[in-house]
């Protein structure tokens, strides 16, 4: 085939073959060069005015130039004016929408006469190879876990509404074996993606030494070129499970050029299995991803003799390091000031959380998560309690409050009816009594305190005894005992009580007399049925004198203003 591009000895070959006076037919025979590509090769040895020794001792990149010229001027023309385009051209493409298509059409109208589409990208294409050299990487097992999100979205349909939800898809690839894993998803928020990775160590059985992610907001607050911030929940995620993160530099695919593959992949064995399918739910699209993934692993890899499944297996299984045996929550940071109660505030619970007395007015640190709620305070862990979404209640630990508080913080009715309990079973009625009568029960600690304490002044005994009289006159109150023990009336029994003292005399009273002589008049107003004895004779009503009012003398003098 003529103007077919040769290797450096060949061209020297040529040029011995020539000196020695071998024919062009000869040299066609031995070489297999075209004519047309003899002819040319034979003319540049003319045009150089070099001897034959002079040619053959020059480099590979000397011969190259001399030879390797396109002689047709139009086609030089036309490299000359496209090769300056070439770093514009890739700024351009970094912006959105802009492809090389696009880019050659632009040039087509620019420059006529320029190269066809296919010569214009292939030109482009070798420039980038020269500036832009790429290097294999040997991926140690065990060493890195790359993740990503796919560009395109699957989605499944509510079967009542009809609504179509679209839905991220999750790729993540281990370096040595290639094992891929992948998962449906919410959104690229926080919360998700951490979930996303998370579920794939457990897939993988294991945590590598780094994760690679991209410079989603989800795992890095601030993209540099040194030293990039990472997202703080997914750092604390990272440190969890003892990886280090690793975030790709921003518009560098080739940093995590396994994981961009990967994303092809899972387009080609995956994507185009599922888009005839329709699913009602993110799960039942889960396990027909999970389904499609394993023959994607278990399947033979191109070119070799191996899965990825058996890769891992055999070289990477073994190098991850063990997951902890709880698995990560994804936690939330809170700043808030201890209060005077020795408590701090979950504002988004409306719920109180105790910390060491000792803290009161310092500001700390709370960090929640789904089921846990632990303090700190200058980098040490002060407090941990489990998660409580009662508004406005109070988790409290009896270790952080002064001895004082703790006393109490142990008041409780249960308390109190244990104590009396161990006193007597009267006691105990008495207290529970106490509490039935309350609306709430804390109205009856201090009550029951006091109660309880006079087993210390006056001793169980007479305590019981007090319990027993104020059960009897069923009055409930501390002030009921503390009366009763002070006159002893505790010590006294029904028998020795002492007789009814007279009723003092005053002229309100009508006395015993009276009630002598209405005794008749009243027998007559007995209701039926009260028969009286036989030889009980009614008394005839004797007629009462009114008696007469004692005329009532004011304490007032009055006046005399001028005499009779």
């Amino acid at each position: 085939m003529a103007n077919v591009t040769i290797c450096m000895s060949s061209i020297r070959q040529v040029l011995r073959m020539h000196s020695r006076g071998r024919s062009m037919r000869y040299i066609m025979g031995m070489t297999g060069i075209s004519r047309t590509t003899l002819r040319k090769y034979l003319e540049r040895y003319k045009q150089s005015k070099l001897g034959i020794q002079e040619l053959c001792e020059m480099s590979d990149k000397q011969l190259d130039d001399l030879f390797m010229q396109v002689p047709d001027q139009k086609v030089n023309h036309r490299l000359r004016a496209l090769e300056p385009l070439f770093p514009w051209m890739e700024a351009e493409l970094k912006k959105a929408g802009v492809t090389l298509d696009l880019l050659w059409r632009e040039y087509r109208k620019r420059y006529p006469d320029g190269y066809m589409i296919s010569q214009f990208k292939r030109y482009f294409q070798a420039w980038q190879g020269r500036t832009k050299p790429s290097m294999h990487i040997e991926h140690k097992a065990g060493d890195k876990m790359y993740v990503d999100f796919t560009g395109e979205k699957l989605h499944f349909t509510n079967p009542v509404s009809g609504e179509i939800t679209a839905v991220e898809v999750f790729v993540s690839i281990l370096g040595a074996s290639q094992l891929i894993y992948v998962e449906a998803v919410s959104s690229q928020k926080k919360e998700d993606f951490i979930a996303a990775c998370r579920n794939a160590l457990h897939y993988y059985g294991g945590s590598p030494e780094a994760i690679v992610p991209d410079n989603l907001r989800a795992a890095v607050d601030k993209t540099s070129k040194f030293e990039p911030q990472i997202n703080r929940s997914f750092a604390d995620f990272a440190h969890h499970y003892g990886m280090t993160v690793l975030p790709a530099r921003a518009y560098r695919p080739k940093d995590k050029a396994l994981v961009e593959g990967a994303v092809k992949i899972v387009y080609t064995r995956i994507f185009a299995v599922l888009r005839n399918h329709v699913f009602n739910s993110l799960e039942t699209l889960n396990q027909s991803v999970w389904d499609a993934l394993e023959e994607l692993n278990s399947a033979p890899m191109k070119g070799r003799g191996y899965s990825r499944r058996k890769q891992f297996e055999e070289i990477e299984s073994s190098e991850l390091s063990r997951l902890p045996r709880i698995d990560y929550e994804l936690r939330t940071e809170l700043r808030a000031t201890v209060m005077k109660n020795g408590h701090v505030a979950l504002t988004c619970d409306k719920h109180y959380y105790s910390v060491p007395y000792t803290l009161i007015g310092y500001k700390v640190k709370i960090m929640y998560s789904h089921s846990r709620v632990d303090i700190y305070h200058q980098l040490q862990c002060v407090a941990t309690h489990s998660r409580s979404r009662k508004a406005y209640g109070y988790t409290t630990d009896p270790q952080h409050l002064a001895s004082t508080h703790k006393f109490v913080s142990q008041w409780s009715p249960e308390m109190f009816l244990e104590k009396a309990l161990e006193i007597d079973m009267d006691v105990h009625l008495y207290i529970k009594r106490l509490f039935d009568l309350r609306q709430y029960p804390e109205q009856a600690f201090r009550s029951c305190i006091g109660i309880l304490n006079f087993a210390k002044r006056y001793g169980n005994a007479r305590l019981i005894g007090a319990c027993r009289r104020a059960l009897d006159f069923g009055t409930y109150s501390y002030g009921a005992i503390c009366s009763i023990l002070e006159k002893g009336l505790d010590t006294v029994s029904e028998d020795q009580q002492p007789p009814n003292s007279a009723a003092p005399d005053h002229e309100n009273i009508r006395g015993q007399k009276y009630y002598d002589q209405t005794n008749g008049s009243e027998s007559q107003d007995l209701p039926p049925g009260n028969d009286e004895p036989d030889d009980t004779v009614p008394l005839e009503p004797t007629p009462v004198e009114p008696e007469p009012r004692t005329p009532v003398t004011h304490s007032l003098q009055q006046t005399n203003h001028g005499g009779e």
